[in-house]
């Protein structure tokens, strides 16, 4: 059995996948038993034709109809033989020094679930990720701080990490059922670590473990987000004081909140509606109905 299989789901988007690869390559140590398994979800832009040029230590998988982020990733990881699993977004540019904190950590944690890393924002200094943790409406949300402290640490435990760049035993992953393929394209890996933490395992970060990622490179990244979080909050959210307990200001500041790294998803009304809620703590019926408002506005 190989040590190590490293796991990425295609859709096209070649050049960025081939910069993910080529960065892999360089960025692992001398002597590392491992795979690399590529698994196509029917990308059409020249990826299935630089797919077939490759050889060992990549594996080709190709899928004959669209499987979603969670479907082909599942298939990889049952056709993979590492003890040890690495999902890497094909969006990834892997630096120096990346891979042995996280697999450090695999060894040193106590009942490790996920190991995940670092996210800086490719072409940038912010960071885009360091753990996940949740609002008081349920939903999870992006940890972007920079904590000088913590980061000294070589682990930071949290309640959910993504799968863009994440170390998973393999045992514990096929344990816990593996990613829900219910999803599509989100929550799926935030459903699995809160599976992995009702068996008892615990999440971390390593942080000297430092990776930039292409933020949502994929074109329909977002186009089930509606239908995802309605599916992940009704299994795990929101939280046993419910919504209503919750008061409309702080309704306001989760959608403030929700979006601050990304202003350009804000919805004008929604937004609007948002800035309403937290100036007069009342949840400003007269306005979703005026400016018609649907869908979810926290």
């Amino acid at each position: 059995m190989m040590e190590v299989s490293f796991i990425t789901s295609l859709y096209n988007c070649l050049l960025l996948t081939q910069e993910m690869v080529a960065s892999l390559h360089a960025t692992l140590p001398a002597g590392l038993a491992h795979e690399i398994i590529l698994i196509d979800d029917g990308s059409t832009d020249g990826t299935r034709e630089w797919l077939a040029t490759l050889r060992a230590p990549v594996r080709v998988l190709l899928n004959e109809r669209n499987l979603g982020f969670a479907g082909s990733n599942n298939r990889a990881a049952r056709s993979s033989t590492g003890r040890t699993l690495f999902f890497l977004n094909n969006d990834l540019v892997l630096l120096p020094g990346w891979f042995e904190p996280m697999r450090a950590a695999l060894a040193r944690c106590s009942r490790p679930g996920f190991v995940g890393n670092l996210q800086l924002i490719h072409g940038a200094s912010e960071l885009d990720h360091r753990g996940v943790r949740f609002d008081p409406l349920g939903r999870p949300y992006h940890d972007r701080r920079w904590l000088t402290f913590t980061c000294l640490q070589s682990y930071s435990r949290y309640p959910a990490v993504t799968a863009a760049c994440c170390a998973i035993a393999r045992d514990t992953f096929f344990a816990a059922g593996g990613f829900d393929e219910a999803y599509r394209n989100g929550y799926e890996d935030i459903d699995l670590c809160l599976r992995l933490r009702q068996r008892g395992h615990h999440h971390f970060v390593a942080n000297r473990s430092v990776v930039r990622h292409h933020i949502s490179a994929s074109a329909d990244r977002f186009i089930r987000e509606t239908e995802n979080l309605k599916l992940f909050l009704r299994r795990w959210g929101p939280p046993a004081t419910g919504p209503k307990a919750v008061s409309n200001r702080l309704r306001g500041w989760c959608y403030l909140v929700r979006y601050w790294n990304q202003p350009w998803r804000y919805n004008g009304p929604k937004l609007l509606l948002a800035l309403a809620r937290l100036a007069s703590n009342r949840p400003c019926d007269s306005l979703i109905a005026r400016w018609n408002i649907t869908g979810a506005t926290t």
